[in-house]
């Protein structure tokens, strides 16, 4: 029993040859995220107060595909996706089609504490961002050289991009360069607070030359967050394939139905993905925590209230 935390910086592809510079910062800020979210656990925050504030610090790091390093559409334009939910009384949230929102992930918890809905997009969603007063900026804060360069890439190879992956509907997965600077993730947090409430929240800016208009499973509730009393889940990597398998709920209903603990019922519903297209993390009501994927590596780090803590990449 007691509090824990996990989080995730996208799950995919990632060569263990990923060059110093291109990992130690993802590192390095999981750490920080880590070490802020556990802080705010032991000073009695709640588990919906701290996932939100993780996945805020993580929107702020260009080092991920949400929030400021949210990638490009076909179009060229920014369109990102969140959600959260609280499994204290199952309350939820979710937000897509952003293009000015700072921090899609405040957002999405707006919807759920102002409004009789769950989920606001595009248009609609960015009218209700200006009516809060959320922080907004021109499209072109979150336009970088660098994503330019990365759509630039994936129009000439023909291809649409998940987190650390080149990926095509219709022709094979190609291996990425291992200097390639495209891997960034879609984000995630979970949390069970000091009480037993449970949180997760995901934000994301989905793929690299993906349609415009395409939703992903970020903000889809049951795919790509879950929360209820028992435990939350957030997941990343194929959006198709993780709302195909509603993998975020499956996690919830292997526990509730099988009886299996957290982490045998998180290792089965991964297994029943196609490989290579999923991660998640996890945690229990107990105190138990879960990182499990079917890619090569997923950016991820947990610490729990009796000690333990754990920062990587691949498996060990």
């Amino acid at each position: 029993m007691g509090w824990a935390i996990a989080l995730h910086g996208g799950a995919g592809d990632i060569p263990r040859t990923l060059p110093p510079e291109r990992r130690e910062p993802r590192l390095a800020t999981l750490r920080r995220c880590l070490d802020l979210g556990a802080a705010a656990l032991r000073a009695g925050r709640s588990a919906l107060d701290v996932v939100e504030l993780v996945v805020r610090e993580l929107e702020d790091c260009p080092h991920f595909n949400a929030g400021k390093g949210s990638v490009l559409t076909s179009d060229g334009t920014v369109e990102m996706e969140a959600s959260v939910m609280d499994g204290t009384d199952m309350r939820c949230g979710a937000v897509s089609g952003l293009s000015t929102v700072v921090n899609p992930i405040s957002l999405a918890r707006l919807v759920m504490d102002k409004t009789p809905h769950i989920y606001l997009a595009f248009d609609g969603a960015e009218a209700f961002a200006r009516d809060q007063g959320v922080e907004i900026r021109d499209q072109s804060h979150f336009i970088t050289e660098e994503n330019i360069e990365r759509l630039r890439n994936a129009k000439e190879a023909n291809r649409v991009q998940i987190d650390y992956t080149q990926y095509n509907y219709t022709q094979p997965i190609q291996a990425p360069n291992d200097d390639d600077n495209s891997r960034t993730g879609t984000v995630g947090c979970v949390a069970v607070d000091a009480s037993g409430g449970l949180a997760s929240a995901t934000s994301t800016g989905g793929l690299v030359n993906k349609m415009a208009g395409r939703v992903g499973d970020t903000p889809v509730i049951g795919a790509g967050t879950y929360a209820n009393a028992l435990c939350a889940v957030s997941t990343t990597g194929k959006g198709e394939d993780i709302i195909r398998h509603t993998v975020a709920r499956d996690v919830v209903a292997v526990m509730e139905h099988r009886g299996l603990p957290l982490e045998e019922a998180a290792a089965r519903v991964v297994a029943g993905v196609p490989r290579g297209s999923v991660g998640l993390v996890a945690v229990s009501a107990a105190g138990e925590v879960t990182m499990a994927y079917n890619t090569t590596g997923m950016f991820r780090a947990c610490a729990t209230e009796d000690g333990h803590s754990e920062v990587a990449i691949w498996p060990a």
